[in-house]
């Protein structure tokens, strides 16, 4: 096993990169670049890093050459020919050959487009503009390389013998909620954490202790890399991403009104089973299942990532019992925030009412509250979104008005397409 105390007192990045490769990132960023390189390859898009965490300076804690070194050696990256086997030749959900020959020719040619970085006021603006399908593929590196770095500037002055009792405590941590976790009956859980992980290694040691741990509640992570290594699933649908890029491109409110399920229309013709996942937020869950044609209650379930999450829950099964659907024979992902003892109650409150699976995100892989001085690694909020397509700003509401990006405006109107009305908000951590 890693002696992970060790690898950071040495701090030699060139032995440890903070991205090690192409398939260092999420599983459902390559479902969406696959759907994206075969819809909507010649959409220009720009994306750019939200700090929503505006008291976390990054440009203060983040040496800007060491960022660029690290940003610079992702676009050095392509893809391995070992890679390129196992997406070629795995079963992802029960179906071989998921990826299409012609998009794994485009992928295997691949190396990441230019990045702009300046600083201001104490934070970086680091933004990705180019074809849809490339610049995308930067979102998972950027902010697993932010994080990592942050965490490295706190623990840059530790001693040798401090690194091992910080991480040795981390551990007791993590698996004191894992001793917590197994006795959940029926439960299924995965690692989601790879954008704001700690580092690579603390997120690869992580997944093995909830591998070993949990058993077959463990059902696999998120990170591709990490799911080749270690030879178990890779987890993961689609993102805000898609409905946000679709309605920026709409001509007029009709279209715009008809634009999350253009996304999921397409979707719909490539993907079956557990892939068809509804992520009903993006513009509110409410107001989106009221005007969802009638074939998406067939799908198999949704995935709940803003807002009060037993709520959504709830309105999702008076969707489905609405629409002539058994709700507990759909699937209900949780997906945001979630900690121990958000996992304990969701699955005591809806285990036999739905199938209930977790996707544990930040806390799983970046736990470290409490253990160093004035807290300097607790979790914070920052996403890598697109901001832009084809000149137009991108909108996303959610069903959390906090986590709300877009001109003011366009804020506005999108309410009124969609039919948002007051919603509670409530504060974002992670």
């Amino acid at each position: 096993m890693v002696d992970i105390a060790t690898r950071a007192w040495n701090r030699q990045w060139k032995i440890d990169p903070i991205v090690r490769s192409l398939i260092d990132t999420d599983f459902y960023k390559l479902l969406m670049c696959q759907s994206v390189f075969r819809n909507k390859p010649d959409t220009h898009v720009t994306f750019s890093l939200i700090n929503r965490s505006k008291h976390i300076k990054l440009a203060e804690l983040i040496d800007e050459g060491e960022l660029r070194e690290q940003l610079d050696h992702i676009r050095s990256l392509s893809l391995a020919r070992g890679e390129s086997t196992w997406l070629r030749g795995n079963t992802f959900y029960g179906k071989r050959q998921m990826f299409r020959p012609d998009f794994m020719e485009w992928f295997e040619g691949l190396r990441l487009p230019p990045y702009h970085l300046e600083k201001r006021d104490g934070q970086y603006e680091l933004t990705f503009e180019g074809a849809w399908p490339e610049v995308m593929l930067w979102e998972i590196p950027a902010l697993a390389v932010l994080m990592e770095l942050r965490g490295r500037a706190v623990l840059k002055d530790m001693g040798k013998f401090e690194l091992q009792v910080l991480y040795a405590r981390a551990m007791t941590k993590l698996w004191e909620k894992v001793e917590a976790l197994r006795e959940l009956p029926d439960l299924r859980i995965a690692d989601f954490g790879t954008r704001r992980r700690h580092s690579f290694l603390w997120q690869d040691w992580c997944v093995q202790a909830m591998q070993e741990g949990l058993g077959e509640k463990f059902v696999g992570t998120s990170n591709c890399l990490i799911a080749m290594r270690r030879e178990m699933e890779a987890i993961g649908t689609n993102a805000h991403e898609l409905p946000m890029v679709y309605s920026a491109l709409a001509e007029d409110d009709e279209a715009l009104r008809h634009a999350p399920y253009k996304v999921l229309a397409d979707w719909h013709e490539e993907h079956d089973g557990n892939l068809r996942v509804i992520l009903p937020d993006t513009y509110g869950t409410k107001g989106f299942l009221e005007g969802a044609p009638d074939w998406l209650a067939g799908w198999t379930g949704i995935r709940v990532d803003s807002g009060d999450p037993a709520t959504a829950a709830e309105t999702a099964i008076n969707w489905w019992k609405s629409r002539g659907e058994d709700p507990t024979q759909k699937l209900v992902i949780f997906s945001d925030g979630l900690d121990v003892a958000k996992v304990i109650e969701l699955q005591n409150q809806f285990a036999g009412r739905v199938k209930v699976s977790f996707g544990w995100g930040t806390l799983l892989t970046n736990d470290f509250r409490g253990l160093v001085p004035n807290d300097a690694l607790s979790p914070f909020s920052l996403v890598c979104k697109a901001v832009s397509a084809n000149g137009k700003p991108t909108v996303k509401l959610s069903d959390n008005p906090n986590k709300a990006m877009g001109p003011a405006s366009e804020i506005e109107r999108y309410k009124r397409v969609f039919g948002v009305g007051a919603q509670e908000a409530s504060e974002v951590l992670v």
